[in-house]
């Protein structure tokens, strides 16, 4: 299954029904929501995905897309018992405002939508769409998507045939995700962090200041929320870019790229949480996950621990804090950048200690001619 997103242009008649649409979808999941809440104080359980169905019938919504909705209830309910069953804590669905009613979905091609030379939607009739490359496969589902910044989106699954993977002969790398360095590749190669939100922290600030002081329900605070929703959007896009054009470039020319199982969400709450969420590690990966099948690599995700302390030499344990930023083994002697270190510990652990291309011992002769070079900036900048 793939998903296409393309930007699409409804008239201003187009828009109006789209946002009444909209306005009746938070409707019927709130009313939805309320009838399961109050069944089950009145008989102690929850209505069925068939009852609920029943509810929806003639809402002013397509039919389609208020079964979809029904489903969707039913399935965010049940969601949380199987959930507190396996011990996670998680609160149980919300009513949601208008703001937080964003998508309208269509799960039938040929019914509910249509997509040739034109694209058609029930009950919207011809909007105008960029279609800025063609859909392979069989088209299934549409989502009608409005983002915070008042622009629509229409989002298309299409099924794909399974295809043979590249063959891809390019060697073995490890990678250590950083903030210093965005990555740092085992063949001592690095990728730059570009801090998208740094860039534009100082433009934020002021618009946000601006939009704090509009009068509530104001038309125009809603004109500020939009100018702050579009500054975060265009952030949004600018990483999104980055890791795209960085994940692309690494699936197509190496044959392993192995990584950190790291738990972002976690790190980023206990510190540097604005810095782990800019870089954007999760994203990254995953788009190296799903990009390698196709591009004939393979993604690994080793046990992070020890990784920045072990030798990649002699697997020796050496402490270090966050201001140590090279790598000094009293055991082997190994001198060498930290990130550069902890990425080739990767690679080893992904490879179960063959690295290919990228064996210790190739790399130990290169690393003792840097020595002396690093040896004497560390006791300088000391």
């Amino acid at each position: 299954m793939r998903a296409y997103k393309f930007r699409i242009y409804p008239s201003k008649k187009q828009e109006e029904l789209l946002n009444k649409h909209l306005w009746l979808a938070k409707n019927l999941w709130n009313e939805l929501l309320e009838e399961c809440k109050q069944l089950y104080e009145d008989f102690g359980y929850f209505p069925t995905k068939n009852t609920l169905q029943l509810i929806v019938k003639n809402y002013g919504l397509y039919s389609q897309t208020q079964q979809e909705i029904a489903h969707r209830v039913h399935n965010a309910v049940l969601r949380v018992f199987k959930l507190r069953k396996k011990g996670v804590k998680c609160g149980f669905p919300r009513f949601k405002s208008i703001e937080r009613m964003k998508s309208l979905h269509y799960p039938q091609y040929g019914t509910g939508f249509w997509l040739d030379k034109k694209f058609k939607v029930t009950p919207f009739d011809e909007i105008a769409i960029k279609k800025h490359r063609e859909l392979k496969g069989r088209i299934k589902t549409l989502t009608l998507k409005k983002e915070s910044s008042g622009k629509w989106f229409a989002i298309f699954t299409a099924e794909e045939e399974k295809q043979l993977p590249k063959e891809n002969k390019g060697e073995a790398i490890g990678i250590d995700l950083g903030l210093k360095t965005f990555a740092t590749l085992s063949n001592s190669l690095k990728i730059s962090n570009p801090r998208h939100f740094k860039r534009y922290e100082e433009r934020l600030a002021f618009i946000q200041r601006k939009f704090s002081k509009k009068k509530k329900r104001s038309y125009q605070r809603k004109r500020a929320k939009i100018r702050v929703a579009k500054l975060h959007e265009k952030i949004s896009d600018c990483r999104r870019d980055f890791l795209h054009k960085i994940s692309t470039d690494l699936v197509n020319i190496y044959s392993l790229v192995a990584l950190e199982k790291l738990a972002s969400k976690e790190m980023s709450e206990e510190n540097y949480g604005k810095q782990i969420n800019d870089a954007g590690w999760n994203m990254f990966a995953n788009m190296l996950a799903y990009k390698a099948e196709g591009a004939g690599c393979m993604v690994v995700f080793v046990n992070p621990e020890n990784t920045t302390k072990e030798c990649s030499n002699c697997g020796a344990i050496v402490e270090k804090t966050l201001q140590d930023r090279i790598h000094n083994c009293p055991c082997c002697g190994l001198i060498v950048d930290r990130d550069l270190n902890a990425a080739r510990v990767i690679l080893t652990r992904a490879t179960g200690g063959h690295p290919e291309s990228n064996a210790c011992d190739s790399l130990l002769e290169r690393d003792v001619a840097e020595a002396t070079s690093m040896k004497q900036e560390a006791l300088t900048y000391s």
